[in-house]
């Protein structure tokens, strides 16, 4: 008797693997849309390369460089954003989860981490030939899953071979700008304003892609990928003070300062969580989706400033044990800064897609001003309790929040 015949498309009945599914564009409205298994695998990869853009940031400061690794920090991270950020938004739309979809997947997960092997060299000399080797590969996955969705789904067509060309020719931008870099064509001074223009292009790819048909991103499953994101870089955060932790303990004994700092920090992170989930952006996101883009960009001064944040807090638990360059003032500012552009950005973006922001603007404002005041008093009162009194500051806009909900 001839077998009967399994649409290929079907989950296999003992693994429920699905090994070809025509890659459709998936309904705005799916019921109960969440992150998947491979979805949560791929964020891991990107562990590794901000803790090692942060790790680095953490050495500047402490050297006394901070001002000096700030813009190798923000160049290379955007690199790491901007990547997740392409693979996030794409498999909101046309996630299939089958064979050639995972594999592809793999091979952005495998740029990534060739793009976080890279960071040292991108980050103390300004040799971003593994950062844009990693970022290759991750485009070679991501442009083939984009033509796949042209072929494959043809009411969408237009729009994907858009990404897919956009995407192609700001690639060919990146490995012309490591020539002319590596050849000595381009002058030092101009590495950061080119850079700077081919991330402004690379922004302006989604937008021009979808003017010929928008995708189908689910607002539900974006703002549940953002928010496990952020997740993630704060327990970078949390990892980059542990190593601080290490640091000063390998040099002396536990004093009052390390436990004030490391309280302190801990408390930080966790009313940063508390305020950044107080309004759920789903909803927001279904209801004006024509504000996106600005939310979606926005995002980078939140994601950039908790990792910064990550390593202001190592600095500042490692200089309880042993000397470093930075003076008091620089470290307290490296967490000062970093949390005052999150409660700011953090306000801006919400601002976008709720009618009304559950956290106040004069709240925010005066939070942050007084944030960055207080390492002027660093040289008097010291580190520990500037870090303490930011972290005061955190909670009480916290509970104001909460109170005034």
């Amino acid at each position: 008797m001839t077998p009967p015949h399994r649409d290929a498309s079907a989950p296999h009945p003992d693994s429920g693997i699905r090994i070809r599914v025509r890659m459709r564009a998936r309904p705005i409205d799916e019921p109960h849309r969440a992150a998947s298994p491979l979805e949560l695998l791929f964020d891991l990869t990107f562990v590794v390369a901000v803790a090692a853009v942060t790790g680095e940031l953490a050495h500047e400061i402490a050297a006394g460089h901070g001002g000096a690794g700030v813009v190798p920090f923000l160049l290379v991270f955007f690199a790491i954003w901007w990547a997740w950020m392409n693979f996030t938004w794409f498999a909101s739309s046309y996630d299939t989860d089958d064979v050639a979809y995972r594999l592809l997947t793999m091979v952005q997960m495998a740029g990534v981490l060739v793009l976080a092997a890279g960071v040292p060299a991108a980050a103390d000399h300004e040799d971003l030939r593994g950062v844009t080797l990693g970022y290759f590969i991750m485009r070679i996955g991501l442009v083939t899953q984009w033509v796949r969705a042209g072929i494959e789904n043809p009411d969408g067509r237009r729009t994907a071979f858009r990404y897919a060309a956009g995407m192609t020719a700001l690639q060919a931008g990146w490995l012309l700008r490591l020539l002319a870099a590596e050849l000595g064509a381009l002058p030092a001074d101009a590495h950061v304003p080119v850079f700077v223009a081919l991330a402004v292009l690379e922004m302006a790819v989604p937008p021009w892609a979808e003017r010929a048909a928008p995708t189908t991103w689910h607002p539900h499953h974006i703002a549940e990928r953002y928010g496990l994101f952020t997740i993630i870089l704060l327990g970078e955060s949390v990892l980059a003070a542990t190593r601080g932790v290490a640091g000063a303990l390998e040099e002396s004994a536990v004093s009052s300062p390390f436990l004030v700092i490391a309280v302190s920090g801990l408390v930080v992170l966790f009313a940063l969580w508390w305020l950044y989930f107080l309004a759920p952006a789903g909803a927001g996101l279904r209801d004006r989706r024509h504000r996106s883009y600005l939310w979606g960009y926005g995002h980078y001064g939140i994601f950039a400033s908790l990792a910064a944040l990550g390593a202001g807090l190592e600095v500042a638990v490692e200089q309880t044990g042993h000397h470093v360059a930075a003076s008091p003032a620089v470290i307290c500012y490296a967490v000062a800064v970093p949390v005052s552009v999150f409660l700011v950005v953090l306000w801006l973006v919400h601002a976008l897609i709720v009618a009304a922001p559950l956290t106040r603007p004069g709240a925010v404002a005066g939070c942050a001003a007084a944030v960055l005041l207080l390492p002027l008093a660093a040289p008097q009162l010291g580190v520990a309790a500037v870090v303490a009194g930011i972290a005061a500051l955190c909670v009480l806009l916290t509970a104001v929040t909460i109170a005034s909900r």
